[in-house]
């Protein structure tokens, strides 16, 4: 702490003002911090007050707490509609909740190059060769009962490391979550995958989200399941990805609550987790004076497609949860509508399951991550 505020005397950016012993809060403390760019170079002084002292009440206030955390998805909302706007007298954005920003004429480009230096030095992945993809197609992952176990602590942090990188690298995102199911007990088998993941990383460090210039402000949506991929307990994974214009603003990769019995189911699923997110952002651009109706998900199974656009209930899927047709009710509705994408254009198949190296680049490059000089 002291080191941090000769950095700041040095600076010559502030002077701070020491508090009245009668105003003083018991377990506060001074928090110092010199940001720094991609290049080491300091950009700017930060100082946070940490107060642990608090004044709650019970029977008033005892059990409330307050975190004012923005949604990752509501910074790429901004960003991606900011970019047909002039920048104001206060200058660039460079940095924002840890993600670089690079603002051009026509685009911005968002990305983590600076932390995932630091993460590929902090986890010593200087040698090996890079690899194309974030998973290989030819491994499946399970939990490895009778292989040797690892050191949980150092694999917890990796998974934590590269959760946070997800912010501005989507193509790593179900390869992350995948890894991280396994946390309790890893194995070398999956530490072996996670390494697979940084090699990959070392590979694309300059690389991050393109955000173009344009006026189109549609609102759209990709969903997709893998049926069953989960070798444990044979659960699907729910994927899907979310455009504001040309410019990837949402995405996600989860495993599914419970066993589906068919593929329409698994992927009525993931339509259903689509639509909820889709409903977020349109009361979130709602405050930007957008709206829209009738906005498109688009799937690849005809029938999940016939499932939320019938209103009758058949007896084929009857075995389907109530609380999942909602998507039915929003069809009918007009909030959003279902149409059918081949698969070859199914963008969200990233976010569910391991590709060759010709699809994972070709659906890397149409999400919109490409290198950034």
């Amino acid at each position: 702490m002291q080191e941090g505020l000769n950095q700041f005397e040095r600076n010559d950016v502030w002077e701070l003002v020491p508090c009245p012993p009668s105003q003083t809060i018991i377990g506060t403390k001074w928090v110092f911090r010199n940001k720094l760019d991609d290049q080491g170079n300091i950009v700017r002084n930060k100082a946070r007050l940490v107060a642990q002292g608090y004044c709650q009440e019970e029977g008033i206030d005892y059990d409330e707490t307050f975190a004012p955390v923005a949604r990752l998805e509501a910074i790429h909302i901004l960003l991606a509609y900011s970019c047909e706007f002039e920048m104001s007298m206060m200058g660039e954005l460079n940095f924002f909740l840890g993600l670089q920003i690079k603002q051009c004429q026509e685009d911005i480009y968002i990305s983590q190059s600076k932390y995932t230096k630091e993460l590929l030095k902090k986890f010593g992945i200087k040698e090996g060769r890079t690899v194309s993809t974030s998973m290989a197609t030819n491994v499946k992952i399970d939990k490895d009962e009778k292989g040797k176990s690892v050191d949980e602590s150092k694999y917890r942090g990796m998974i934590g490391s590269l959760l946070f990188l997800t912010a501005s690298r989507p193509d790593i995102l179900h390869a992350v979550c995948l890894c991280a199911r396994f946390q309790s007990n890893p194995k070398e088998s999956h530490m072996s995958a996670v390494k697979r993941i940084f090699r990959y990383l070392k590979g694309t460090i300059q690389y991050g989200l393109f955000y173009p210039k344009n006026e189109n402000f549609s609102l759209k949506g990709y969903s997709d399941s893998d049926y069953v991929g989960n070798i444990d307990d044979r659960k699907s994974t729910s994927g899907s990805c979310l455009f504001l214009g040309d410019c990837l603003v949402s995405w996600f990769s989860k495993k599914q609550n419970c066993v589906s019995l068919s593929t329409a189911e698994a992927e009525y699923t993931s339509a259903a987790f689509c639509c909820t997110q889709l409903l977020w952002m349109k009361q979130t651009l709602a405050d930007y004076k957008c709206s829209f109706e009738n906005v498109p998900i688009f799937c690849d199974n005809i029938s999940a497609i016939n499932i939320a656009q019938n209103p009758v209930h058949h007896n084929r899927t009857k075995h389907i949860e109530i609380r999942h047709h909602f998507l039915r009710d929003c069809v009918s509705k007009r909030k959003i509508e279902i149409s059918f994408v081949p698969s070859q254009d199914q963008l969200a198949d990233i976010f569910t399951k391991p590709l060759s190296s010709e699809t994972f680049a070709s659906i890397r490059a149409r999400l919109g991550i490409m290198h950034i000089e």
